[in-house]
């Protein structure tokens, strides 16, 4: 029992109530342990109202939006543990000789309070940082999820350091020593951590993915969107809205296809084969070429090949490219042609080759079946006929 005030009145009141002196530690410590219990709460809460509940008030009449961050990750009410933490620390050496038990346990409890009030308060930042950060510009093309978890990891390691060797009374030095003999347990059970912090940041460096970017993954049943690249994980939101979590690493030892470039370039190509009836092909007579000139889209084109002997599917050819040059919704500054394949048992294949102007998928896939639909419609003007296998309906086209 040390001699402070609280010691000298519980003496007297013990002797005048006549407690056997075998029981006066007892019910001293218990005493004090209350007492710092009480003082810790009432510091907490007036400390939880002056930090937390005025300092929000006067955030919410700041324009900034990093303090506004700091209180939704809890920051302030996180820093709040410091000070009855810190009070703990104090009243221990006041209530309690310095060679005793219950000092080594109370400041043993107020060292590991602290800590973990500092390391709550740190991720706390951290998670503002990446908050503040995603909201920029740069954030889809360099993300920090990765970063900051590493940094958390390493807070939470250097946290769990200083609380073992307070508990066992031991330099963090000496303990470092000591990891040398264990390293191969920790590179063990922190593989996925140490291999993806190095896959992210070769992720980040080649840019391989980022936040945004389509990515198809057969080989973990992932194709969609890039949600979060994380230190281990990154998540994938597939386009029937499910979520592929797949190790950070994979990405650097697994083929992946990355839409991004299609994004970037501005056009979405569509490249679609239409086989023609081989048997409806023909040279071009005066009435197909005299139809012909009467189209504007191959008006010009007639002028020049009329005495060339060409096919109707050379015309039809000439109508396509042209069609797709006069179309509002193709790129034009992307690779635009019209090709003829090698024929096979199923019918001449000809390819149109182009990128649409609209990348969005509804509208890309709407945009590729009207130049599909339009093609085939327009080629009983041509005299030919799709190839098509035999059907309860005769041809149409002659």
């Amino acid at each position: 029992m040390k001699d402070n005030y609280l010691s000298t009145y519980m003496l007297e009141l013990f002797a005048s109530l006549k407690i056997p002196e075998s029981f006066y530690d007892i019910i001293y410590h218990a005493v004090a342990f209350s007492c710092i219990l009480v003082i810790a709460m009432l510091t907490y809460a007036i400390a939880r109202y002056l930090v937390g509940a005025k300092l929000h008030i006067l955030v919410k009449k700041t324009k900034q939006q990093w303090d506004d961050s700091l209180v939704q990750h809890g920051f302030f009410t996180r820093i709040s543990h410091a000070i009855p933490a810190m009070l703990i620390s104090k009243l221990a050496s006041y209530f309690f000789a310095s060679n005793s038990v219950a000092y080594y346990v109370t400041e043993t409890i107020a060292f590991i309070y602290l800590v973990l009030t500092i390391t709550g308060s740190a991720n706390a930042v951290l998670n503002t940082i990446q908050s503040v950060y995603n909201r920029t510009k740069y954030a889809t093309r360099i993300p920090i999820e990765g970063f900051v978890q590493v940094v958390k990891l390493l807070v939470a390691i250097l946290a769990i350091l200083l609380i073992v060797s307070k508990v066992m009374d031991e330099s963090p030095a000496i303990l470092l020593s000591g990891l040398g003999a264990i390293t191969a347990i920790l590179l063990l059970v922190f593989k996925d951590t140490i291999l993806g912090f190095v896959a992210g940041i070769n992720i980040i460096a080649n840019r391989t993915i980022i936040t945004g970017d389509w990515v198809e993954m057969p080989q973990y049943g992932a194709n969609g969107y890039v949600r979060q690249v994380g230190l281990t994980t990154v998540k994938i939101q597939n386009f029937d809205k499910t979520i592929s979590t797949i190790p950070t690493w994979a990405f650097m030892n697994d083929a992946v296809k990355n839409w991004r470039g299609m994004s970037e370039s501005g056009g979405r190509r569509i490249k679609r084969t239409i086989n023609l009836d081989i048997q409806s092909i023909r040279f071009c007579d005066d009435a197909l070429l005299t139809k012909f000139a009467d189209m504007p889209l191959l008006k010009d084109f007639v002028a020049e090949n009329k005495d060339k002997g060409l096919t109707n599917v050379g015309f039809l050819r000439a109508y396509m490219l042209a069609f797709i040059k006069a179309s509002p919704v193709i790129n034009q500054d992307l690779t635009l042609l019209v090709r003829q394949l090698t024929p096979t048992e199923t019918g001449m294949p000809i390819e149109m080759y182009c990128f649409s102007a609209d990348i969005e998928w509804a509208s890309y896939e709407n945009i590729q079946a009207d130049m599909t639909e339009h093609f085939l419609a327009i080629l009983p003007e041509f005299k030919l006929r799709a190839f098509q296998r035999e059907s309860d309906r005769p041809h149409t086209n002659e």
